[in-house]
């Protein structure tokens, strides 16, 4: 897919961060945008300037933790329209806290968005753009935990490698049907996600908690970076793009050096010490 005017392009998450800067990409590319979000506000502050940019958008509440909000999601879109260009299910919540300190509710809570609003955001989007049978593509935020597990990061690694695993299946499965799947993997990214995070044990302490936010603000490697990533890889068809130098050498990492990244990650990042 090497244009994307006047292409159908859905994003949940779309209130702010990734979401939203993703959104106005595609908005200065020529797309109709379908804007989805729990934050009403954020949501309808990216359709406006989605407008402004020229771009139609249209603004839905909608909670990808519940199948049935989703489905209604899917059920208003296509009042309008037969199927979806693009899909991109980038909602998503943050987590941190050794294992022995995080709750069974925060398991459930951030598998159930994370995971479970990916899963839900196909079922209900996919089974159209495969009938309409002019192909695709559907762009999965995942993260560098997708494919690197902190051990202050579990709950969150095991959902974002779930996506990454079900992304990798699904872009199998749909590659017959013309429909190209991406997962995002981006690293130390500045936005609002590791503020408003679940935190846990030692990493629910407010100092520790201010210097990892401190930290992410200081890299300042920005939304709007992320999103021209993304849609290079909507454009190469990309099966796995990482974002951000960091993103990138855990990649290769974890394939050519595991033992020594299994070293490094025992240790305390240097910021919380």
């Amino acid at each position: 897919m090497k244009s994307f005017r006047d292409r159908e392009i859905l994003i949940t998450g779309a209130g702010s961060g990734i979401g939203r800067a993703t959104a106005l990409a595609f908005a200065a590319e020529g797309a109709s945008l379908w804007l989805a979000d729990l934050d009403e506000q954020g949501n309808a502050e990216t359709a406006e300037q989605a407008r402004r940019a020229g771009a139609r958008a249209r603004t839905f509440h909608c909670d990808v933790a519940d199948e049935q909000s989703v489905r209604a999601l899917a059920e208003a879109v296509h009042e309008r329209i037969d199927a979806l260009d693009i899909l991109m299910n980038n909602a998503g919540i943050g987590s941190a806290g050794r294992f022995l300190d995080t709750s069974l509710e925060t398991w459930r809570r951030v598998m159930d968005v994370n995971l479970m609003g990916v899963v839900h955001g196909c079922h209900a989007f996919l089974p159209a753009m495969v009938e309409q049978g002019r192909g695709g593509h559907v762009i999965n935020v995942a993260s560098a935990a997708g494919y690197f597990a902190a051990p202050d990061m579990p709950v969150y690694a095991a959902s974002k490698f779930a996506v990454q695993g079900f992304s990798e299946a699904l872009r199998a499965d749909m590659a017959s049907h013309g429909i190209g799947v991406s997962t995002i993997c981006p690293g130390i990214i500045n936005t609002g996600i590791v503020a408003n995070s679940i935190m846990e044990g030692r990493m629910g302490d407010p100092e520790r908690h201010g210097k990892i936010v401190d930290f992410y603000r200081k890299r300042n490697f920005t939304a709007e970076d992320v999103a021209k990533s993304v849609l290079r890889a909507v454009r190469g068809n990309r099966a796995v793009q990482p974002v951000s130098a960091e993103a990138w050498g855990l990649y290769y990492a974890k394939r050519f050096a595991p033992r020594l990244l299994q070293k490094v990650s025992e240790k305390e990042p240097p910021f919380l010490k």
